[in-house]
């Protein structure tokens, strides 16, 4: 390696001369460094530079007889060993200008004020010894030889550098990493080559290293700085978001302040905007829109009602019953929320979603009456939002609907009242929360109830299941007049929302329908149930408590009613598998509590509750390729799967159950795979699932779906469309199958249906079944 060295040195110190040169040359048009620390700096890679350009010049006019290299040999050698010591002094600087700039000393520590002698002393010494020959001597053909004190030359820039690391091992923590790596370096790898220069003569490797770590000196520096600009500009980004936070945190406290400065107009509105910011939100963020623009959506749905503060009380207080002069005032607060908003010019699109929001896709909305994209999106998205809340939120006139009520809302209103991208966000987003809710009784069962008259108060329902309930509760008269009497009572019912209802507008609004009364004796009274039964049992509880075991087995319900004096089984038929059965409890005279639901664990099995009905059958007709099916409640039946091959056909006659009454109350038609070719087979993967009133799933795991969805002229309202459906209509669903991919296409009543699936991963055998909802299915036929 050596050799190397020697045979290439000269051209080594060429190029080390270079790189010095642009450095001093950078170093020149530095911006950054201080003024003092700029000159150091360009001190040290002069003195390097110098250094290694007469040591080179040293070696080539070594030998020279001439007067030219009698004069640069001597002068050259003597500029060497001058500027060695120069080089350890300009680096006492350097580190002085670190530790009482950076570091913060005041004064200089006096280990580097020795060094700093020590090394003019260096530079001294050179000078005596080039007149002394005491560092080195030159024979009468010129070339140079070391002196008897040569080793004297390597104390100074040795021992000062071992000065110079105390001093930086010592203040150590006032130094970065990079620049304490730079000085290290700058230390010990000199005095390493020092020591092998020793006993390798005609290489100057000493004053090569002192050149490259001098170069490392300002690159660890360059990149030091870097770093320093790095976390300052980090620094600077992270204050900018705070301030950024605190602004958004200010407007969220004054945009909150507002809202709940125009919701106190309606009592019956508090916490609607709020509702509606997160639902806008969500809308936005479901599809895909940035943070921003999620931000903004938020914003717009929380600002959107705020026309209402020019609203009179009196006009907003007689909405239950308006005349067409409150109608027409209430159709102002869009204009009155723009003029309100407007005046925040950096956010235009407040003024948009409240002036917007009541316009429909179809153009019947105001006040301009825009449609389809002359609405601005973020009015047609808070629209939506707006919608749900409002439906799912009790108002002055009504209790708030179930939010299937309103998710047909939006199945029915897409490309009408609503966008129908959003639409059907929204109607997705409603079915993840139905799929998310735990899928117990999610009501809150009242513990005390009151009542003085019958039926003064009814808890929340409390559905029967396969799952067997243990209700229990005590009961108390609320006379001490015996002649009066008290009697705990039991309402069977079924409605959208699982609460009881008694009054006119209610009961249609909640398709409200009431099988029977049962009291803890020997009466009942039957309303819509197909019939009753009761049987007296043995098993009586202790004083005062009342208890309900209650379970249900497809159209079947079992109640076992013990109280104090009495106990009995009550059977009753339902009149139909897909109507759902509630436990509501009630009184007269009596007060009601400490009531409490407790699932037993265990699940009541077919048979355990003999039959007092017939079942209802709707598919008591021939059959073709395929068994007759009727599924009472969502997909709890449905066809053998049939393998996807080709070109194929499914036909069928479809009749909506009578109880139906939603719009995807229809046929579905599933693509799938499982080991056994059944519908929730063994190993089951869903690809999609396709209802007749023109709904998917979208993408799933396992496959990507197009789905269009179109309503054509011969479309005849979702209520006449609903009306030839349960009188029953024949349908045809086409599916040809090439590779990866199953083109799906079908037309009824108006709906045209076409979907592409294509199918990730395993894409051996696909199947489809047809499976529903509160539909029968007839004369199956597959070609």
């Amino acid at each position: 390696m050596f050799e190397l060295i020697r045979t290439h040195q000269l051209n080594l110190m060429l190029i080390l001369c270079g790189a010095c040169g642009i450095l001093v040359f950078l170093l020149f048009n530095t911006r950054f460094l201080s003024r003092s620390r700029k000159i150091i700096l360009i001190l040290m890679e002069l003195s390097a530079l110098f250094l290694l350009w007469f040591d080179r010049s040293a070696y080539i006019y070594a030998g020279d007889p001439g007067h030219t290299g009698y004069v640069m040999v001597r002068l050259s050698n003597f500029m060497v060993f001058f500027l060695t010591s120069g080089i350890v002094f300009c680096f006492n600087l350097y580190l002085t200008d670190l530790l009482t700039g950076e570091g913060q000393l005041k004064v200089q520590p006096k280990r580097l004020f020795v060094a700093g002698a020590m090394s003019l002393m260096g530079m001294v010494m050179s000078v005596i010894a080039a007149f002394t020959n005491l560092y080195y001597y030159f024979d009468e053909t010129n070339l140079y030889h070391r002196g008897d004190g040569f080793l004297l030359a390597y104390v100074i820039p040795v021992l000062c550098p071992l000065i110079q690391f105390t001093v930086i091992f010592n203040y150590r923590k006032f130094f970065s990493k990079l620049i304490y790596t730079s000085l290290i370096l700058y230390i010990f790898v000199p005095i390493f080559c020092g020591i092998l220069q020793i006993f390798t003569y005609g290489i100057s490797i000493v004053n090569m290293s002192m050149v490259a770590v001098s170069i490392s000196l300002y690159i660890f520096m360059y990149l030091d700085m870097n770093n320093t600009v790095e976390h300052a500009h980090r620094i600077e980004i992270k204050n900018m978001q705070g301030e950024k936070q605190h602004m958004e945190k200010l407007f969220d406290q004054l945009a909150g302040a507002f809202v709940s400065a125009f919701e106190k107009k309606d009592e019956y509105s508090t916490g609607n905007s709020v509702r509606t910011a997160e639902y806008a939100k969500k809308l936005a963020q479901n599809a895909g829109k940035s943070e921003e623009d999620c931000q903004k959506a938020y914003y717009a749905g929380l600002l959107h009602d705020v026309g209402i503060m020019g609203i009179p009380d009196m006009v907003i207080k007689n909405q239950a019953n308006p005349d067409s002069f409150d109608k027409e005032v209430m159709k102002q607060k869009p204009a009155l929320g723009n003029e309100i908003l407007s005046g925040i010019t950096e956010f235009p699109y407040l003024a948009e979603g409240a002036h917007y929001s009541h316009e429909r896709y179809n153009g019947t909305g105001y006040p301009e009456g825009l449609k389809g994209d002359e609405i601005p999106e973020i009015a047609r998205l808070v629209a939506v939002a707006d919608a749900y809340v409002s439906m799912t939120s009790k108002k002055r006139y009504r209790d708030e609907l179930p939010s299937f009520i309103a998710r047909e809302k939006f199945v029915k209103g897409a490309g009408e009242e609503f966008d129908p991208f959003y639409a059907d966000l929204m109607v997705k987003i409603i079915d993840s929360q139905v799929n998310e809710a735990p899928s117990d009784d999610r009501r809150k069962i009242e513990s005390t109830i009151t009542c003085k008259e019958y039926r003064q108060e009814t808890t929340s329902g409390i559905e029967a299941t396969p799952e067997i309930k243990k209700i229990s509760f005590d009961c108390e008269p609320l006379s001490e007049d015996t002649e009066l009497g008290f009697a705990p009572s039991v309402i069977l019912f079924d409605s959208y929302d699982g609460t009881a209802h008694f009054d006119e507008k209610s009961i249609a609004g909640y398709h409200y329908l009431e099988y029977g009364e049962v009291w803890f004796d020997d009466h009942n009274v039957i309303t819509a149930a197909n019939n009753i039964v009761e049987n007296p049992v043995d098993d009586r509880t202790a004083a005062g408590r009342y208890e309900i075991i209650a379970g249900r087995v497809d159209d079947h319900l079992r109640l076992v009613m013990k109280s104090p004096v009495f106990a009995k089984e009550v059977i009753m038929a339902l009149p139909s598998l897909s109507k759902a059965a509630y436990i509501g409890i009630t009184g007269e005279n009596c007060r009601i509590t400490n009531i409490e639901v407790e699932p037993t664990g265990d699940v009541i099995q077919s048979g355990d509750i003999p039959r007092i009905a017939d079942p209802v059958s709707f598919i008591d007709h021939l059959e073709s390729d395929i068994k007759n099916v009727q599924i009472d409640r969502w997909m709890s039946a449905s066809t053998p799967g049939v393998e996807v091959n080709g070109k194929m056909s499914l036909k069928f006659h479809t009749q909506t159950l009578p109880e139906a009454e939603l719009i995807w109350h229809v046929p579905y038609i599933v693509l799938y795979y499982s080991d056994d070719g059944q519908l929730m087979g063994p190993g089951y993967r869903e690809y999609n699932m396709i209802k007749l009133n023109g709904e998917d799933q979208g993408d799933k795991e396992f496959a990507k779906n197009k789905f269009i969805m179109k309503k054509t002229p011969d479309f005849p309202g979702w209520d006449k469309w609903r009306e030839i459906n349960k009188e029953g209509l024949e349908c045809e669903v086409n599916l040809e199958r090439k590779g990866d991919r199953i083109i799906l296409k079908t037309k009824n009543l108006g709906i045209s249906l076409e979907c592409l699936t294509t199918v990730l991963g395993d894409k051996s055998q696909v199947y489809v079944s047809l499976s529903g909802d509160q539909v029968a299915l007839t004369d199956i036929r597959v070609d």
